[in-house]
């Protein structure tokens, strides 16, 4: 049976890892034989921020590209140079910075380096949708609304969110844990008696809550009193 990590701690926020939820599990009886991390965007776009672009001027040998100049967020402007047709002063950008790996739309990893363009020095890349494994665009670089804040992580302003799964494997007998709530439940009746928590399961509304509050009776009928005594 596969657990999220992130629906799990919508029912129980313990603010553990995937690894010492794991560990507490198998504890239990819930045994997991895995833990996967799930990432909705390769790489997580490690090391890709919002950039503004400053300063844009020719390049002296070629055409089609333009030196530009882009702050993001720290104290020294970054040298980027650019090919994309659509690049111009005052733009808010995705630049990913040296050091960091895309993974684009159907291609191989690319490791971002200082590099030099027709000679002149470059520091960093400033990105199409499928550079950054986002979309498939490359009619141009992103343009992001004005408002966005240079300095910012794409990861944080595009809310990337990475998950890990969680493998049970599940013993015919504990058919109470064969849900998200399950394990949840499992996960703190162990920390409040073993650690001495305090944690209450967080489980959604629905009509039947509000049957149940409204004193909605149920009549139930025993078919048969031999197999079912009651």
């Amino acid at each position: 049976m596969k657990i999220s990590y992130n629906w799990l701690n919508t029912y129980l926020n313990t603010g553990m890892s995937p690894q010492e939820i794991g560990e507490i599990l198998t504890a239990t009886g819930l045994e997991v034989e895995s833990i996967e991390k799930i990432e909705t965007v390769k790489g997580g776009l490690e090391g890709v921020l919002i950039g503004e672009v400053i300063e844009l001027n020719r390049h002296p040998d070629a055409d089609r590209l333009r030196i530009t100049k882009v702050n993001i967020g720290s104290a020294d402007l970054l040298q980027i140079v650019c090919g994309a047709p659509n690049v111009a002063a005052g733009q808010k950008v995705l630049v990913a910075t040296v050091g960091s790996t895309l993974y684009p739309a159907g291609g191989e990893p690319l490791k971002i380096k200082k590099s030099k363009i027709r000679g002149v020095e470059s520091e960093g890349m400033i990105c199409a949708e499928d550079e950054l494994g986002i979309g498939e665009s490359h009619d141009g670089i992103m343009i992001l609304p004005s408002e966005t804040i240079a300095g910012q992580s794409a990861r944080e302003y595009l809310k990337i969110e990475d998950d890990y799964v969680l493998e049970i494997g599940l013993t015919p007998n504990r058919s109470d844990a064969m849900s998200h709530i399950g394990v949840a439940r499992d996960l703190k009746a162990y920390l409040n008696f073993h650690k001495d928590t305090k944690h209450s399961l967080t489980i959604p509304k629905s009509d039947i809550d509000n049957a149940v509050q409204s004193n909605h009776k149920l009549n139930i009928t025993v078919e048969n009193p031999t197999a079912c005594l009651r």
